[in-house]
């Protein structure tokens, strides 16, 4: 977007575009959302960044009225596939927090000099203020939703003190923490101690409209007892972290005005916290644009009818990365019930979860598990021998993979591994990377999809090329086709032809 489709955006408040770019004015010296209801400044006074933390390193301060860090995440850091994209989406998993600058440089094949270059030129801040700028959303997060402790906030967020937490809130926001935390009403909804001296959390989680609960149909069905567990508006499952497992229930309230997702984490060590928040929203594709997206595909006539049933769909990401490798090796040219049942039998090599609670007890199994855990793996002699080589790989190292890859290197990385074809490596990609434009064309679902939404296009292309960049948006809308019960033949009415 040029400078004045920006500046109509925010004459227009349009919230569409909150978290999608921050605007900060010079007369007043803070930075806004584009919805802002303050009156709109002079086009010659205004300023236009792609994050928060660009702003705050321009010396603007976050707008007290329209709260610019309490909206969905930006739908670019899913989409772009550029050093800059890959970067935010390792940075918002929390990487700079556990390993430094020089750690997420070294994820990225570059020195820490070359990415702040990169970073500056690209995002107008360096890794530290962009990772200075998410602790402090994160922060602000837990001190308007929960109960918690100012010190338990600071260290959940990611600052290595408490003053470092104090000053970056003054900075930022231009309150302290308590008189923030004071802003907005909440109840004692956080910040519950457990055993194993993890925390248990409720927060809200923001997301653009429109919202498809489709996504909870298609995790359930997928659910692996023990470690899933699914209904059509409801989700939870454990999962392991860098500092231990956690457990969480993510559930959506459809007969609410407001349609909240609320997220109850009933485990967590509270250094992991970033990551977890990082991963739900990557999970249930919460910071996606539906309008862009609804937009694109509705201007293909196969799928107009389905994007008017079903606007909001979302793209069900991942978790673990290495757990969803195992998952698309397992669930190859077999149908999703047969799937469950052979990681169900697989997921006794599994390890016990450390805070079990609401029927989940166990952790997805660890390659090394599954390494040592061959025997519980059934199926044709080839691929049971394909899963083991991809976990021991995964185990010893020669297989590293994760969100801040591309396409290029994941393609890199999986193609070579026997058992692995185009079809796994996309899959992996929609779900791991978020990358929006893959086209599943061998998929079996998607041609029954593609044959129960025909309605005579046949002059369009086959691989849904109209529909680029969000050709993944289509295959789910065609997966969501293939899934519907065929609809019964008429009973003809005596009398009646």
């Amino acid at each position: 977007m040029d400078f004045w489709q920006r500046y109509r955006a925010i004459d227009a408040r349009d919230p569409r575009f909150d978290g999608q770019f921050f605007t900060a004015v010079r007369t007043t010296g803070i930075y806004c959302r584009p919805s802002c209801p303050a009156r709109t400044p002079k086009p010659s006074n205004v300023t236009f960044y792609e994050t928060s933390a660009a702003a705050h390193e321009a010396g603007y301060r976050a707008c007290k009225r329209c709260l610019p860090e309490a909206v969905a995440g930006t739908p670019a850091w899913n989409v772009r596939q550029d050093v800059a994209g890959r970067a935010m989406r390792l940075i918002n998993d929390g990487v700079i927090n556990r390993d430094g600058v020089s750690g997420l440089a070294a994820r990225l094949g570059y020195s820490p000099r070359q990415l702040n270059r990169i970073l500056g030129q690209e995002l107008g801040a360096g890794p530290l203020s962009l990772a200075r700028a998410a602790r402090a959303q994160t922060a602000r997060t837990l001190l308007v939703s929960t109960s918690m402790k100012l010190a338990d906030v600071a260290f959940a967020a990611g600052f290595s003190s408490v003053r470092q937490f104090n000053e970056t809130i003054a900075e930022v926001f231009d309150m302290t923490p308590t008189a923030l935390r004071r802003t907005v009403r909440h109840g004692a909804a956080g910040g519950a101690a457990t055993a194993g001296g993890t925390t248990a959390l409720v927060l809200g989680l923001p997301y653009r409209p429109p919202f498809d609960p489709g996504i909870f149909s298609f995790l359930a069905v997928r659910a692996i007892p023990g470690i899933e567990e699914g209904t059509a508006t409801s989700y939870a499952r454990t999962l392991r972290l860098p500092h231990g497992d956690a457990r969480f229930r993510v559930e959506y309230d459809d007969g609410s005005r407001e349609r909240p997702l609320t997220l109850t984490i009933g485990a967590v060590d509270l250094r992991d916290l970033p990551a977890l928040l990082s991963r739900v929203r990557r999970l249930f594709d919460l910071d996606a644009d539906p309008e862009a997206i609804d937009g694109t595909l509705a201007g293909d006539p196969r799928l107009a009818a389905s994007v008017r049933e079903a606007p909001g769909v979302r793209m069900p990401g991942s978790v673990d990365p290495q757990e969803l490798l195992i998952r698309a090796m397992v669930g190859q040219q077999i149908t999703v019930a047969a799937a469950r049942t052979a990681l169900t039998q697989l997921s006794a090599a599994g390890s016990p979860a450390s805070a079990p609670g609401d029927g989940l007890d166990r952790l997805f199994p660890t390659p090394a598990e599954i390494a040592a855990g061959g025997y519980l793996l059934r199926g044709p002699k080839r691929r049971t021998e394909s899963l083991l080589h991809a976990a021991e790989a995964m185990d010893d190292g020669r297989l590293d993979f994760g969100y801040g890859d591309d396409l290029p290197s994941l393609t890199a990385a999986l193609l070579p591994l026997p058992g692995v074809g185009p079809w796994t490596v996309g899959y992996v990609a929609m779900r791991v990377l978020g990358a929006p434009d893959i086209f599943l064309a061998n998929d079996a679902a998607v041609r029954n999809g593609i044959r129960a939404l025909d309605n005579g296009g046949n002059a369009l292309s086959p691989d849904f090329r109209e529909t680029s960049p969000w050709r993944s948006y289509a295959t789910m809308h065609l997966w969501r086709a293939a899934a519907k019960p065929a609809p019964k033949p008429a009973v003809p009415v005596k009398g009646m032809p």
